[in-house]
């Protein structure tokens, strides 16, 4: 078994991104990947701290750029096992535009939100995904926007694999993580986790009380089930698992010159070819 190692974190003592931590690590030891083998792309918060922690391959970018980084990295190297970290702002908010269209191009990556319902790293003003009516130290009168819903959005925007989990069933969430590193296409896992600094609302016993497993017997490819269920939430019981997966024509399967050959990054580059092309605009 290859060792992933983990180092000192930064996090608050009780932050749900421990036991993601953990759970990353064991999935991909017990999938028999190598630290060379895969790369975490992250954007700016708490959760992109992830690639800072354990001994993969990183890259830390912008806010909001977690999703255009990694697709890039992919479609350089097909070999590589890319996985985006970034957390509710980062990728409902800032990266909202990045978070769709990446959807929509199939590009084989597996994307871990880390959604702890708030923004933990600049002290605890409303996300995306913060419910209506909270108050935070900024929303003092409340939130009044409808929150974001990360997997009726991915859902109606083709995603092939759509997946919640909770850091508190870290069996559950190593799952999670395995299938969606597995799944061919792009695979979004919506993690919830607890901010015990920022967010006295969804705390871990509010979560704990609330999730409940799909059925197992739930049709994996029944999209009117899918969206049924993501629309679930709050005291009626928060589903966790698989809510859809299908198989697609990935980015690269779609573009000959990625799917055939070498990956870009082992290929020959040679400016000096590009001559005869340029010859054209004299």
């Amino acid at each position: 078994m290859c060792e992933f190692k983990t180092y000192e974190t930064a996090w608050c003592p009780g932050c749900g991104n421990f036991s993601i931590l953990k759970g990353l690590k064991r999935a991909l030891e017990e999938l028999g990947k190598k630290p060379h083998e895969v790369v975490i792309s992250s954007g700016i918060g708490q959760a992109a701290k992830i690639p800072q922690y354990i001994n993969v391959n990183g890259f830390n970018g912008l806010h909001g750029r977690a999703v255009p980084v990694g697709a890039a990295i992919k479609i350089a190297n097909k070999n590589l096992t890319v996985i985006v970290e970034s957390g509710d702002g980062d990728t409902y908010g800032e990266g909202g535009n990045h978070f769709i269209h990446n959807i929509r191009r199939n590009i084989d990556i597996a994307h871990f939100v880390h959604n702890n319902q708030i923004y933990g790293l600049t002290k605890g003003q409303a996300s995306p995904t913060t419910g209506t009516g909270q108050i935070t130290g900024v929303q003092t009168m409340g939130v009044l926007n409808h929150p974001f819903n990360p997997l009726t959005v991915a859902l109606s925007l083709g995603a092939t694999f759509v997946a919640r989990t909770f850091s508190g069933d870290e069996e559950h969430m190593v799952e999670m993580m395995k299938e969606a590193i597995l799944h061919k296409g792009y695979a979004l896992v919506d993690i919830l986790q607890p901010c015990v600094t920022f967010n006295k609302v969804n705390t871990f016993k509010w979560y704990k009380d609330r999730v409940v497993k799909i059925d197992p017997n739930h049709d994996l490819t029944d999209y009117f089930g899918a969206y049924k269920l993501a629309h679930q939430w709050g005291d009626e019981g928060i589903p966790i698992g698989i809510f859809y997966k299908k198989e697609e024509k990935t980015y690269h399967e779609k573009i000959q010159h990625l799917d055939k050959g070498l990956p870009l990054v082992d290929r020959e580059i040679n400016p000096l070819k590009a001559e005869k092309y340029l010859a054209d605009f004299k």
